[in-house]
């Protein structure tokens, strides 16, 4: 007995330094990405990434300045875009897919496994096929160069919808029954009772539709055409032409962009783990 503990804690202790170990190389780029805002961005490409650099004492907050107040920045712009397609879009796709992986879980309706059949074999169309045709929509519907444009298209994920039905078919549908004799109506059922049960499908989703929408750049490419309504991923990409390239602004823009996300993240996680094993052992 004793020697099967020690085994299990030298056991432990290796999967302790192994997993410290991949966690500093995971973090080491994100540190180094930190560190390098601090410093003219032309140093980075100078001399490269070495301890010397990152850990020199020679920073300061410039970087930050130029990106925030600088004459030319068009960060904050940028960054409030962003912000707006990625509240309004999770939110609106989190809620949509949610209501449609529930009806087509709990309900039996005719053509209901067509349905499904239709969302298996949307999420297996490659994004790529579907830009001509939504980029003619878009022309038409007289969306082009608007958040709304940008939006639209991907408020109905096929991916989410399949997440939030394999989800829900483990809730207990006994519950609703009970609901129903009690007088409730459906969307009291589903607002009242299953909502509250679907919270851990609710956060993971959140998590993926929000990394999806904030770090969206080719429709957004195609759809936006002024430099004010650009997100994120595109104005910063901007920075760098064959005139001359701003990385002082790059580096820097490129740290305040991570924190959206991991602030995201932080208020979900609780529910991540729950909600993505949930729904990937149901069916």
């Amino acid at each position: 007995m004793i020697r099967y503990r020690s085994r299990q804690s030298l056991i432990s202790f290796f999967l302790l330094i192994l997993f410290s170990v991949f966690s500093v190389i995971t973090l080491f780029p994100i540190f180094a990405l930190i560190m390098s805002s601090f410093r003219p961005g032309t140093d980075l490409m100078r001399f490269g990434i070495t301890m010397e650099s990152l850990l020199n004492r020679d920073k300061n907050l410039d970087n930050y300045r130029e990106l925030f107040f600088g004459e030319r920045s068009l960060f904050n712009l940028w960054f409030r875009n962003s912000m707006i397609i990625l509240m309004l879009q999770t939110s609106v796709t989190v809620f949509l897919t949610s209501l449609v992986g529930y009806g087509l879980a709990v309900y039996t309706f005719k053509g209901r496994n067509v349905l499904i059949g239709l969302v298996l074999i949307l999420m297996m169309v490659p994004i790529q096929i579907l830009i001509l045709p939504l980029y003619k929509m878009m022309i038409t519907m007289k969306l082009m160069n608007t958040i709304l444009g940008v939006m639209l298209p991907f408020m109905l994920s096929p991916i989410a919808i399949f997440f939030f039905r394999q989800f829900c078919l483990g809730l207990p549908l006994e519950l609703m029954d009970a609901a129903r004799i009690d007088g409730l109506s459906e969307s009291g059922i589903y607002f009242r009772i299953m909502s509250h049960l679907m919270l851990p499908a609710y956060g993971a989703m959140a998590i993926l539709e929000g990394l999806r929408s904030w770090n969206n750049y080719l429709w957004p490419l195609i759809v936006l055409r002024t430099t004010k309504k650009f997100t994120i991923p595109i104005g910063l990409n901007t920075l760098l032409t064959p005139y001359g390239n701003n990385y002082n602004v790059l580096i820097s823009g490129a740290v305040i962009a991570t924190i959206p996300i991991i602030i995201l993240f932080l208020m979900f996680q609780r529910y991540f783990i729950s909600g993505l094993s949930s729904g990937s052992v149901k069916g």
